[in-house]
């Protein structure tokens, strides 16, 4: 029996008009508790509804042999969320994208009237420069980056951390982040969790 794909629209998490939505992508090769820690920072500080994990079927800057299937990814990242306003998907593998500005254009379309943000680490704001499209991305949501492992001034140091650096907001404005119109940039320090799922991987195979 061939196997029924589920539509684009049902695919998506619950969500409506007025709800404020994380969006939180990644191979999460391996998913961790920094990534949970991350998005419950994040809810908080950000005043989220709720933040959606988009688990990718694969990674342009990366070698995608090196990926376990999606759906074992997807599977340990809900095993990790653990959290009732933490959605996993793997919605990209059903809509088609490849790229997270065409990821996010599409959600901007579905979703009217939700509030969308684009969450970071620090540590993916260095390389955001390299992103296809990055510039488009900051153009359609509300960007978030959360230091990590102290790798925020480098981060700042960057050609994208630099680009934004005109839009930023205080982190005492960062609540209003999500209702901001694009481009809008907020830096959040206070959450020191150097875990990597890179680091998590170099310590299976060398275990």
């Amino acid at each position: 029996m061939a196997r029924v794909m589920p539509s684009r629209r049902a695919v998506l998490p619950a969500h409506a008009a007025g709800l404020r939505i994380g969006l939180f992508g990644g191979s999460f090769n391996p998913p961790h508790e920094a990534h949970r820690a991350v998005s419950l920072f994040a809810l908080k500080r950000l005043q989220l509804d709720r933040v959606w994990w988009l688990v990718t079927p694969g990674n342009q800057l990366k070698d995608p042999s090196l990926l376990p299937p999606l759906q074992q990814r997807v599977a340990a990242a809900q095993a990790v969320a653990k959290h009732p306003r933490i959605d996993v998907t793997g919605l990209e593998a059903v809509i088609g994208t490849q790229f997270s500005y065409d990821t996010i254009a599409y959600l901007v379309k579905e979703c009217p009237g939700v509030h969308f943000v684009w969450i970071m680490g620090a540590d993916n704001l260095k390389d955001f420069h390299r992103w296809k499209n990055w510039r488009e991305i900051a153009a359609l949501v509300p960007i978030a980056v959360i230091d990590r492992g102290g790798v925020g001034f480098a981060a700042m140091a960057g050609p994208a951390g630099q680009a934004l650096a005109r839009v930023r907001l205080p982190e005492s404005q960062a609540a209003s982040l999500a209702t901001r119109p694009a481009p809008a940039f907020v830096f959040l320090h206070g959450l020191k969790m150097p875990l990597s799922s890179t680091a998590l991987r170099e310590g299976t195979r060398n275990a």
